[in-house]
């Protein structure tokens, strides 16, 4: 009886282990997929939304020189709940680890995400950077564009975040500012390689990678095409 008994327990401490990593993960991953019926249904609120206040958007008010693919947030609260019971699970608003955002906002407000772990990371390589005193310049990329010795602040490899498009590990460069960036240019290259396009030398190029994906290049510089090779380079001014 004891043995069975024991048994029992040892099965419901197993069902209970079980339960406990597998459930949290599905639930977790409710909130780290950008799923598209939620794009959609946000997609929809705005544009009722947009029809309703005479063509404003629901947007929060950012500074001037906030990068453009991170400057139109969306702004729940003018959405939940008239035009939509609340934000998405996926949404940084209701846990999730997704900032909605808009583009194009001027002729066809669109909504895309980008991934806020991206800052996380960019704030903690931030912050050995200060307790460091100065930035580790490496390398030279562009002008006003470097890569860092992260050896010297304690990494002992560099870091790198998973890219949106490709699931290729990206680099993070800094410019003279101090100003850290996720560096795109292999997701810009495959983009050119197999994506038909009417870019040329000069324009910024990173709207390539909207096309076919929900992400934005959320901290990036601006890119362009090599006028001789025709591959992505830093587009910067000297």
């Amino acid at each position: 009886m004891i043995r069975v008994i024991s048994k029992l327990m040892g099965i419901i401490v197993l069902a209970s282990f079980l339960s406990g990593c597998l459930y949290p993960d599905s639930e977790r991953s409710q909130n780290q997929i950008p799923y598209i019926d939620q794009l959609e249904s946000v997609q929809n609120a705005i544009d009722q939304f947009q029809a309703d206040q005479g063509g404003l958007l629901p947007i929060k008010t950012k500074e001037g020189d906030t990068p453009i693919y991170q400057k139109y947030l969306v702004d729940f609260g003018k959405l939940v709940p008239k035009y939509m019971p609340e934000p998405p699970g996926n949404s940084f608003e209701n846990g999730g680890v997704y900032q909605y955002v808009l583009v194009n906002v001027e002729k066809d407000p669109t909504v895309k995400v980008f991934d806020l772990r991206i800052s996380e990371q960019i704030n903690e390589i931030a912050l050995k950077i200060r307790v460091n005193g100065y930035p580790p310049y490496k390398e030279a990329l562009a002008y006003n564009v470097y890569s860092l010795d992260f050896s010297k602040i304690g990494y002992r490899e560099a870091p790198t975040v998973k890219s949106p498009y490709t699931g290729i590990e990206l680099p993070f460069v800094i410019n003279g500012q101090g100003e850290l960036f996720v560096d795109y240019r292999t997701d810009l290259y495959k983009a050119l390689k197999e994506h038909s396009h009417h870019l040329n030398p000069g324009e910024d190029i990173r709207s390539i990678l909207l096309d076919s994906s929900v992400f934005v290049p959320a901290y990036s510089l601006p890119y362009t095409i090599d006028a001789n090779s025709d591959e992505p380079i830093f587009m910067t001014e000297e």
